[in-house]
């Protein structure tokens, strides 16, 4: 009866651990505010493997979940209902209550970000949540599947704008222990010091490696002189590839910039045994495409696509939750 039961267990490990990881982007940020309540509860009601998120942290020492180190001036509205102009508080510089202070619930109307998310359902009275009130969400919605890709906002390159990624990566532990998340919680990062903090400290808890290789945004810095302050001391010339790099650092998950990837390097990096999850997808044709390469999920916008996409390959789909914040 025991070795029947183990093997029971053991066959829906597998079957969860092999199944296509749907990720939800900030939530479903196509579809509903990012980062807030509303765009959890829309990704639940839709159906998605993972939350994926960012975190930061208060004045007051509590994790909460939003993009930017300082408050976004294309969605952070004061008491006076007008978007925020100039240079914006750092998210470190104000506490919770402070903070919950403003409403992120709309794009500023015009702005190239607002017109990049036309289906985005703007809202009023939407606060930026603290993660122990994601959690909460996920379990009044009677979803103790889902997982959380929660991914540590820091910069080696403006320290100034956040608490150290040591402090925040404790800080994130401590709430991921205290609500039982452990299991169902990986933490993110471009910055590879708060993967190597982890794995230290909270060996349960999963990692993913964060890498972007694009003129915005090069964390790899391949070919130049200077090592990458992103990558803790792991340096591409080292190694010759970025999967190589990530599996030297300890790594198990990439999640790299969708474009970044050809088929030859997903095909390296699940040689050396990595998981290979992609962000931001939005488009089916990449969606296909990148699946056919053989990814192991996909970290997009609009997971009600990606669900279609998954359905008309037979692929399982993570149950709905239906929920209001």
């Amino acid at each position: 009866m025991l070795r029947s039961a183990a093997l029971a267990t053991l066959a829906v490990m597998t079957t969860h651990a092999a199944a296509f990881d749907l990720q939800g982007h900030r939530g479903a940020r196509g579809l509903a505010p990012e980062n807030t309540l509303p765009a959890f509860a829309r990704a639940l009601s839709i159906g998605v493997t993972t939350l994926e998120m960012d975190a930061g942290l208060t004045e007051d020492d509590v994790v909460v979940i939003v993009h930017d180190r300082r408050l976004n001036p294309d969605l952070a509205r004061g008491a006076d209902g007008r978007w925020l102009a100039g240079r914006t508080p750092a998210i470190r510089e104000l506490s919770l209550r402070e903070l919950q202070r403003y409403d992120v619930g709309r794009i500023k109307p015009g702005s190239d970000y607002s017109r990049r998310l036309p289906e985005q359902r703007r809202q009023d009275k939407v606060r930026i949540p603290s993660l122990e009130e994601v959690f909460e969400l996920t379990r009044h919605a009677r979803n103790g599947e889902v997982r959380f890709n929660v991914e540590t906002k820091v910069s080696p390159e403006a320290p100034e704008d956040t608490a150290p990624p040591e402090v925040l990566a404790r800080a994130l532990i401590k709430v991921i222990r205290a609500n039982g998340m452990a299991a169902r919680t990986t933490i993110q990062s471009f910055d590879w010091r708060t993967l190597a903090l982890v794995q230290r400290e909270a060996p349960e808890i999963a990692t993913s490696y964060l890498t972007s290789q694009q003129q915005a945004l090069d964390t790899i810095r391949a070919g130049h002189r200077e090592d990458s302050p992103w990558t803790a001391g792991v340096r591409h010339r080292d190694h010759g590839s970025v999967p190589r790099m990530v599996r030297a650092a300890g790594g198990k998950i990439w999640s790299p910039n969708s474009l970044d990837l050809t088929e030859s390097i997903v095909k390296d990096a699940k040689t050396l045994g990595l998981a290979v999850l992609p962000w931001t997808v939005n488009d089916r044709a990449d969606m296909e495409r990148l699946i056919d390469w053989g990814v192991d999920g996909l970290i997009t916008d609009y997971p009600d696509r990606l669900r279609e996409v998954m359905a008309a390959r037979g692929l399982p789909l993570p149950r709905p939750t239906p929920v209001t914040p």
